[in-house]
């Protein structure tokens, strides 16, 4: 085995979220959202072959293009999903650990809300947060239990694939950039003729994959994707902004239209230091907030997410005042995640 892997298989064992690798020598690893060095000290030359190693049969003209490479690293059948970079003339690395198995709502302790927005025949589902806040294992749940209760098409286009769906009622295909397809755009606008009921865009990154989700939703798909966006209001401002000004009435008219929720998650140390545990800010649009993402009114949505705990939303707060109430998270983890304290003590 290569100490490549010995380091990969060492930091899954401890479940550590993420591996980090530089041509310096150093390795460290994320522990509970903490980054911490590695146990155990590498020289140079020994990183450089972790590096060599990691990139082997991989085009490397992209990094002499300046180009990072993203791609999926397997080892002994275990799945890292990689990005290697290039900084200050040297290679480094980022590895994220999939752990394969795809965890239910239920074991992730997700809102019942998400079981519903499952259950969507159409339209746009997007899961924000921060890099890190669990994104991708949220949504693997729910297109898991998709999987589980319809029989229906799912398509996913990711970059690179992290997890790897068994079919059990529906239909699976998953395509991948740089392997299946040359980019975003392209799988989308090929999508229409592949009859798909559920669709799973990796990332809204940029103005064409964002356009054409909207078509798709438009077109009666139900689509899940995410942005590295905090809160349904500022999720809506960045899909808006992305648009030329000519056209962002128009915009706001279609995510009017499409839009299902905006579920923000971000991951919390636990209180008794076994793990991290999610927080939600969970916006479920009915016709209220559809019309005031119409009229470009979204800095009120924070009221109407208030408002609408009846229907299944929570505001970041009510999600934290419930994690320290159940002795989850501590007092002080809360003060610091909330976008306004003052408002929590208040809950408590």
């Amino acid at each position: 085995m290569s100490r490549l892997d010995e380091v990969l298989e060492n930091a899954r064992a401890m479940r550590y979220s993420d591996v980090h690798i530089d041509s310096k020598g150093q390795v460290l690893v994320r522990n509970n959202g903490i980054l911490e060095h590695y146990p155990v000290q590498f020289s140079g030359q020994e990183t450089n072959a972790m590096l060599q190693d990691l990139c082997a049969n991989r085009d490397l003209s992209l990094l002499e293009q300046r180009r990072d490479l993203d791609f999926v690293y397997v080892e002994n059948g275990n799945r890292y999903r990689v990005n290697v970079f290039r900084q200050q003339g040297t290679l480094s690395a980022a590895l994220r650990i999939i752990f394969e198995q795809i965890r239910s709502l239920d074991e992730l302790g997700l809102p019942t809300s998400l079981y519903k927005l499952t259950k969507e025949p159409r339209g746009l589902v997007l899961v924000t947060g921060p890099t890190g806040s669990g994104k991708s294992t949220t949504l693997a749940a729910m297109i898991d239990e998709i999987n589980k209760e319809r029989h229906c098409h799912i398509l996913t286009i990711e970059d690179p694939v992290e997890y790897l769906y068994q079919e059990k009622q529906a239909l699976i295909h998953q395509r991948e950039l740089g392997q299946d397809v040359d980019s975003f755009d392209t799988a989308l606008r090929s999508a229409l003729r592949e009859d798909p009921d559920v669709i799973l865009v990796g990332e809204m990154r940029d103005y064409e994959t964002i356009s054409s989700v909207i078509t798709l939703a438009e077109t009666g798909h139900l689509v899940f994707s995410t942005l590295h966006t905090i809160g349904a209001a500022k999720t809506i401002d960045r899909i808006v902004d992305v648009f030329p000004s000519h056209r962002q009435d128009q915009v706001r008219t279609q995510l009017a239209g499409v839009l299902k929720a905006v579920v923000t998650q971000t991951l919390l140390p636990r209180s008794d230091q076994t793990g991290r545990v999610p927080a939600f800010e969970i916006m479920l649009v009915n016709d209220a907030i559809a019309n005031l993402i119409r009229e470009d009114k979204v800095h009120q949505i924070g009221t109407m997410i208030q408002t609408g705990t009846h229907e299944g939303m929570q505001t970041l707060n009510f999600s934290l005042m419930k994690l320290v109430r159940e002795g989850k998270i501590s007092m002080d983890i809360a003060k610091s995640y909330s976008d306004n304290p003052k408002e929590l003590m208040q809950y408590l």
